[in-house]
């Protein structure tokens, strides 16, 4: 059966018209995400993807969401979070310019020689993910991920990354930064963590909705041993 003359112009233009959408969509999208960078080196960010995204999933399911978090800048962030922190997650964060190229060269060899797959992210990338996607995965994310990560480095710079990052990151059911973390499973802020209470905080990053940091006794001890070899971050500045 013949299609009538007019039918394949009209799909071409039908076909035209989606790709132009779907361009001025991800034009738009990744603007907004480049500004929203821009003011996010003097504002703080009222609330992020990932935050978002577990809103939504709870009402869902129809169960309780409460959202814990509060903001504190980095002075008032115990240095043994930070540095344990970057030593669980990113230990070459202050050497990289947003992707840690070695790390995700062993990532690859892990793969492909010992079947093994384990992330390669570092901070900045996952905080671009925190505050401009969700949780699950997909090309298209990593694609729109891969092109903001160094804008993120050049407008915002390692302080502040490292400053949002333990502010948004997600530490338990509804607990979002370093202050709630310290508050929700140590009830101390989170200026006053120590080293161990420090270590375990960041061993649930991972899996931080499953893990417990009292169940962190092995790869806590590995973070501490990370942390002895690993330089302290420099001291934090006011902004």
């Amino acid at each position: 059966m013949k299609h009538p003359a007019g039918e394949p112009p009209k799909r071409r233009r039908l076909l035209r018209w989606l790709l132009l959408r779907t361009v001025l969509l991800a034009a738009s999208f990744y603007a907004f995400a480049a500004l929203s960078l821009v003011a996010l080196r003097r504002v703080n960010p009222p609330t992020t993807g990932v935050q978002i995204q577990r809103r939504i999933e709870s009402w869902f399911r129809r169960g309780e969401y409460r959202k814990r978090c509060r903001y504190v800048p980095l002075l008032r962030i115990s240095p043994d979070l930070q540095h344990a922190v970057i030593a669980a997650e990113d230990g070459r964060f202050f050497q990289h310019h947003g992707f840690d190229w070695e790390e995700i060269r062993d990532a690859v060899y892990d793969e492909l020689e010992e079947g093994r797959v384990r992330g390669a992210s570092t901070i900045t990338q996952q905080l671009v993910k925190n505050l401009c996607f969700t949780t699950h995965r997909s090309v298209v994310r990593k694609a729109v991920e891969f092109t903001l990560v160094p804008l993120a480095e050049w407008i915002l710079g390692k302080q502040r990354i490292l400053e949002l990052y333990l502010n948004v990151v997600e530490w338990g059911p509804g607990v979002y930064g370093a202050e709630a973390a310290a508050q929700y499973h140590y009830r101390v802020s989170a200026a006053r963590l120590d080293p161990d209470q420090a270590a375990r905080l960041a061993a649930i990053l991972p899996n931080p909705r499953r893990r417990k940091p009292g169940q962190m006794n092995t790869y806590s001890t590995i973070i501490l041993e990370r942390m002895a070899t690993l330089p302290r971050p420099p001291p934090a500045s006011s902004r």
